[in-house]
C-alpha cells in the first residue's frame, strides 16, 4: 500500500493503477475478497484525490464488482464504502469570465469541457456499477434512492451537456425531492424560455408514473417555498395548471375527473410524448386503468429504459 502510495505521489498513476489491478485480481482468484476490497478503495481514492478520474473511477468500478463476486449482502457499512469513494471525486466548477474569446480562452474552455465530460462518464459508470450491485443484493428492485440521488446530483452540476430528463429519472428514484427542488429552481433560472414547465411536470409525472403521491406533492410544496424564498413563482401555463389540478384529482377515486382533466388539457400534454404514456401509467397505478392489448407504453417504460443502461 505504501509502495502504491508512493508512485501515485511521484505522478506514476498508470503504473500505479497497473500494480492495483493485478493485486486485487490475486486476492479475489484466492477469494481474499475483503483483502481486494481494502485495496481497491484504497486505490480509488487515493488516485481520485490526485485528479486521475479516469485510473480512479476504474478502480471504483472494479471495488462494486468485487462485491458482487464476493456476494456481498447490501449493508449500511458498506454503503459507507461508496459513499466515500463518491465524495473523493473532483467537482469542478467550468472557467468563467473568458470575455476576449481568444484562442487561449477557447483552449481552456475546450479542455475544461473534455474534463467534465470525463468526470461525469466515470462517475457515473461507478455509480450505475453500485445501483446495480444494490438491486441484486438487497436494496429495492431499482437499487438503492442514495445511490440514484447520488448520481443524479453528480450529472446535474458537473455535465457539460445537460440531460434533464435522465436527471430527473435519477432524482424521482432518489430519496431526497427538497434537494430535487432546489436543483429545479436552479434549472428554472438557466433554461431556455418554455422549458421551465416542462421540467416541472415531467419530474411530478415521473413520480405518480410509480404510484409516489407523497414525493410528488412533496416536491411542489418545496418548489413554492423555495422559489416565494426568491420572490418568485411558479410558471404561469395551462400545463402548470394541469399538474396542480391532478395532483388534487389524484388524492380521491375520480376516474371520471382524471379523464376529463386529460381531455381539457390535452393540447398541454402533447407538448412531450412522453407526458401522455406516463399518464396512462398514473391511470394504471391510481385507478387500475390497464393498458389496451396492442399498445405497449413506449414512454411510461422509461424506468425499465434507464435500466438497460445501467
Amino acid at each position: 500500500m505504501q509502495k502504491l502510495e508512493k508512485s501515485v505521489n511521484e505522478g506514476n498513476a498508470y503504473g500505479a493503477l497497473q500494480l492495483y489491478k493485478t493485486y486485487s485480481a490475486r486476492y479475489v482468484a484466492a477469494e481474499k475478497h475483503n483483502n481486494a476490497l481494502d485495496l481497491l478503495e484504497a486505490g480509488a481514492i487515493l488516485l481520485l484525490n490526485h485528479s486521475e478520474v479516469t485510473s480512479g473511477a476504474e478502480l471504483a468500478t472494479l471495488f462494486v464488482e468485487t462485491l458482487s463476486k464476493g456476494k456481498f449482502p447490501f449493508r449500511e457499512e458498506t454503503l459507507d464504502r461508496i459513499r466515500k469513494i463518491y465524495q473523493a471525486f473532483p467537482k469542478l466548477s467550468m472557467p468563467q469570465h473568458l470575455i476576449d474569446h481568444d484562442d487561449d480562452d477557447m483552449e481552456k474552455l475546450s479542455e475544461a469541457l473534455v474534463a467534465a465530460k470525463t468526470r461525469v462518464e466515470a462517475c457515473s459508470s461507478f455509480l450505475k456499477s453500485a445501483i446495480r450491485w444494490s438491486a441484486e443484493y438487497g436494496a429495492s428492485k431499482s437499487g438503492f434512492p442514495e445511490l440514484h440521488y447520488m448520481l443524479a446530483d453528480y450529472v446535474y452540476s458537473e455535465s457539460p451537456e445537460l440531460d434533464m430528463a435522465k436527471v430527473t429519472v435519477h432524482f424521482v428514484r432518489g430519496n431526497n425531492p427538497e434537494k430535487f427542488a432546489s436543483t429545479l429552481v436552479n434549472f428554472l433560472g438557466k433554461c431556455y424560455p418554455g422549458e421551465e414547465d416542462l421540467a416541472i411536470a415531467r419530474a411530478v409525472l415521473m413520480y405518480l408514473a410509480q404510484g409516489n403521491l407523497r414525493d410528488a406533492n412533496k416536491l411542489m410544496g418545496e418548489l413554492r417555498k423555495q422559489l416565494k424564498a426568491k420572490k418568485q413563482t411558479l410558471p404561469k401555463s395551462d400545463l402548470m395548471q394541469f399538474v396542480v389540478y391532478l395532483l388534487e384529482t389524484l388524492e380521491r377515486d375520480a376516474l371520471p375527473l382524471f379523464r376529463m382533466l386529460t381531455q381539457k388539457y390535452k393540447p398541454s400534454i402533447d407538448r412531450e410524448r412522453l407526458f401522455d404514456e406516463l399518464l396512462e401509467d398514473v391511470a394504471e397505478k391510481f385507478y387500475g386503468v390497464r393498458r389496451q392489448i396492442g399498445f405497449p407504453s413506449m414512454f411510461g417504460d422509461i424506468f425499465k429504459m434507464m435500466d438497460m443502461q445501467l
